[in-house]
């Protein structure tokens, strides 16, 4: 069910007379996230790992940048920044880009039933500043480069099958992508002032080796509706794939992306904006905006990357701020979930959930010395709504 479909019956059903109609003519029919009362309560005091998380929660590290994983012998990379979580049997597998220019790639940590870890390694290795990507139905981990003319590769969590380029998907300054198996499409952020959203459309639901790039059209306003064009040139030289189609609409440095539900949402850090777009209806809204927020009072700010639990909760990552994970509720109210505390020069990564949704994985991408080879990966247990 789309996140404020209860909320807009309730705008539409009481209030449209005394807006004279105004509703209807593609305003948002709910207003974006207010500040309110967590689903989870008050952040309590910061733990031995520095986080301040609500009661009944817990938090463990998984990983450092240049040590070896748990009882491993594999170094963590450097700069961990997108990932996501892969069912494996009883147990499971958090993987985990590096934004590291020309070394970059993926690692893999993967964990038993209980949660221990028992393996890490390499899935892809020699990209260029692999920052976000999404998971596949299909269980592979699509790694995007964040550099001009950047790929996205697709890889093998389990570390088996060679990674590839996916060239097709187009080459922009690539962020995040999300995965559609209702119109078999993935979503696509582009990580610019000026940047667009795209989808990609293949050829075959399942085989990324060939398809159609198409670009998201639309006004200027911040909600309305919205349609695709295709791109006539997805390499993107001579001429960007943002400035090939007359229209398309440009986002603000697209970051984080997400979809359930026939609904995406996706993130633009220039204008601290979470966007949402109804895929079925093929209309787009804001779900939060920080300049909408009473002066002061925004819990969110720096937005990045973001996921969403089996409940309909958002959990979107701070690129700074107060270094928090803030969580948006189904019923519009934003909050802090959780801070980290004594990291000021970092941002958080890659939040992601594990099969079971009790465990949440995300990463401070340069740590407590502000140095990409500081990174720490960490897990937070708890009574997550599921």
């Amino acid at each position: 069910m789309e996140r404020r479909t209860f909320l807009r019956g309730a705008v539409i059903g009481s209030s449209a007379a005394a807006f004279g109609g105004t509703l209807m003519h593609g305003a948002a029919y709910a207003a974006p996230a207010q500040p309110g009362a967590g689903p989870y309560g008050s952040l309590g005091s910061a733990d031995a790992n520095g986080i301040m998380l609500p009661a009944g929660f817990t938090s463990r590290v998984i990983a450092r940048s240049g040590q070896n994983v748990g009882s491993t012998t594999y170094k963590w990379h450097s700069a961990p920044d997108g990932g996501a979580c892969f069912a494996d049997g009883t147990g499971w597998i958090y993987v985990s880009n590096s934004e590291i220019s020309s070394t970059g790639g993926a690692s893999a940590v993967k964990f038993n039933s209980s949660g221990s870890i028992t393996s890490a390694y390499r899935i892809l290795s020699n990209t260029n500043r692999n920052c976000a990507g999404g998971a596949t139905p299909w269980n592979t981990w699509l790694s995007a480069e964040e550099v001009s003319l950047g790929y996205v590769y697709e890889t093998d969590p389990w570390g088996v099958n060679a990674a590839v380029r996916r060239s097709a998907m187009g080459r922009f300054n690539h962020e995040a992508a999300a995965a559609d198996p209702v119109r078999k499409v993935i979503y696509l952020t582009e990580d610019d002032s000026s940047g667009c959203f795209y989808r990609f459309v293949p050829t075959t639901w399942g085989n990324l080796s060939t398809g159609t790039l198409q670009v998201l059209k639309a006004g200027t306003a911040t909600s309305g509706s919205f349609t695709w064009a295709n791109v006539p040139d997805p390499d993107g030289s001579p001429t960007v794939t943002r400035s090939q189609v007359s229209g398309a609409k440009k986002f603000n440095g697209g970051e984080g992306c997400h979809y359930a539900n026939d609904t995406v949402w996706f993130t633009t850090k220039g204008d601290n904006r979470v966007w949402q777009l109804n895929v079925a209806t093929n209309t787009y809204e804001l779900a939060y905006d920080d300049s909408l927020v009473p002066s002061g009072t925004a819990p969110l700010t720096g937005v990045d990357n973001v996921t969403g639990s089996s409940f309909g909760d958002l959990y979107i990552a701070e690129d700074g701020g107060n270094m928090e994970i803030c969580v948006i509720t189904p019923d519009d109210v934003v909050a802090p979930f959780l801070r980290i505390t004594g990291q000021s020069s970092s941002e958080i990564t890659g939040p992601a959930f594990s099969p079971a949704g009790n465990r949440l994985y995300f990463s401070s991408q340069r740590g407590t010395s502000g140095s990409s080879s500081g990174g720490i990966t960490y897990e937070v247990t708890g009574p997550f709504r599921t």
